[in-house]
């Protein structure tokens, strides 16, 4: 999509409104953003984030709250916990009969399957708000090397109206991404993840040119720049397998003939996969810190994982970045229910029998598409990190493969979206 096509979606009132409204919302998301909670002392905060502004562990969790969590702001949690509970909602959909049924009934069944993810949200919001709070009432827990009293008043309703606070914030900013969803442009959800990164971009790359001078922050851009492509262009590949619906008798109505293809993305599982690994990844560290062991397991965790740019954090986040994206694939996409679909409306694959032969068929193409896909998405999970330890940057600049493929990702997302609403819009004005 150009720049033409830019003025001409600013230039169609109703698309001009949808793209305003969305930059209103994420304004309004980066304002809460910065507002911090109450009870809580801005000034150590402040303190303490300039002590642990070297640790590229710390600078990650921030990242996908747009610098919010660690300042316990109203939206320190961000999106996350509506992240996590459509996550599970749609594992919990392979093994629940309940929620399978409700997928399978349409509009209405999906309906019900979101409002079970919002209540799953606001208690995971609780669950992380209170766990994020008890930590930081603990001088040196929530920060390690930093002994601030980040909350003066302790009283039992000082801490329980922050948990009000911060849970309530995640419900804002859900409400707000269902808004652009539904009146904006693009996935609300991915909009305000997408927004929160952008948001620690400039302050990186000024940290690398300040830092290590004009060669080493060129050699970056090269370095962001290539990641890039490559995710375009893996994003864009696809394997589109054919299908031919013969033609039937309803009525005195011939019905069918045509000719169209399914098609199967080299990455199937998108990001989900990295999101999932890194979770699991920071796991090992929350666990010692909330535990304060010294026994030398603790030791090998707080030395390998503490920094997440050691060999071994590299390698084991390799392998279950490969790991979740068979996973996840596995229980996204059924060969045998499209087989099935494409049977009962009398399709099949020119050469392959219908039924079972069409479902091995797809399983196999599947398996082929899952190798380099998950292949790939290792290496973007861990090439722009072992790069940037290279260059020595690896705390000043922590936008590792994951956050370059969520913007990446949602960026050409959205330009599809606004790109065929243009187009649909010259449609309809060229049949009046």
């Amino acid at each position: 999509m150009n720049f033409g096509a830019f003025a001409a979606a600013f230039r169609t009132p109703d698309l001009r409104k949808k793209i305003l409204f969305t930059l209103g919302v994420i304004a309004l998301f980066r304002l809460g953003s910065v507002v911090p909670t109450p009870g809580v002392d801005y000034s150590a905060i402040q303190r303490c984030i300039d002590v642990v502004q070297d640790n590229s562990i710390y600078a990650l969790v921030n990242l996908f709250s747009g610098g919010a969590l660690l300042q316990l702001s109203v939206f320190a949690l961000g999106i996350m916990p509506y992240i996590t509970a459509s996550i599970i909602i749609q594992l919990l959909t392979v093994v629940i009969p309940r929620l399978e049924a409700l997928k399978k009934e349409g509009q209405s069944g999906q309906a019900k399957i979101t409002q079970y993810t919002r209540y799953l949200t606001i208690g995971l919001a609780i669950l992380q708000s209170t766990a994020i709070l008890s930590l930081a009432r603990t001088p040196g827990a929530l920060f390690q090397g930093c002994d601030e009293q980040l909350i003066p008043n302790q009283g039992i309703w000082v801490i329980l109206t922050m948990v009000i606070v911060m849970t309530a914030g995640t419900a804002v900013v859900m409400w707000l991404g269902e808004l652009v969803t539904e009146r904006g442009i693009g996935n609300g959800m991915s909009i305000l993840i997408f927004a929160s990164i952008i948001a620690q971009i400039p302050q990186s790359f000024l940290n690398v040119q300040s830092s290590k001078g004009w060669f080493t922050f060129a050699i970056t851009i090269v370095i962001v720049l290539f990641v890039i492509a490559l995710i375009v262009f893996i994003e864009q590949a696809q394997r589109r397998i054919p299908v031919q619906y013969a033609k039937r008798m309803v009525g005195r109505k011939m019905y069918g003939g045509t000719s169209t293809y399914i098609p199967l993305k080299v990455n199937m599982a998108g990001v989900i996969p990295v999101i999932f690994a890194s979770s699991l990844m920071f796991l090992p560290t929350l666990i010692v810190q909330l535990t304060g062991s010294q026994s030398e397991w603790a030791q090998w965790i707080a030395t390998n994982f503490s920094t997440g740019t050691s060999s071994a954090y590299l390698w084991i986040f390799f392998f279950l970045t490969i790991f979740f994206c068979y996973f996840y694939v596995s229980i996204t996409f059924n060969p045998t229910e499209v087989a099935d679909n494409m049977k009962s409306y009398g399709g099949f694959i020119p050469g392959i029998r219908a039924g079972k032969p069409t479902a091995d068929y797809l399983a196999y193409v599947l398996n082929r598409l899952t190798f380099p896909g998950s292949i790939y998405l290792g290496l973007i999970a861990v090439m722009p990190v072992v790069a940037f330890n290279l260059l020595d940057i690896g705390n000043l600049f922590v936008f590792g493969g994951t956050s370059l493929l969520i913007v990446v990702g949602v960026g050409l997302d959205t330009v599809k979206q606004i790109d065929s609403q243009l187009q649909q819009r010259s449609y309809e004005g060229f049949l009046r």
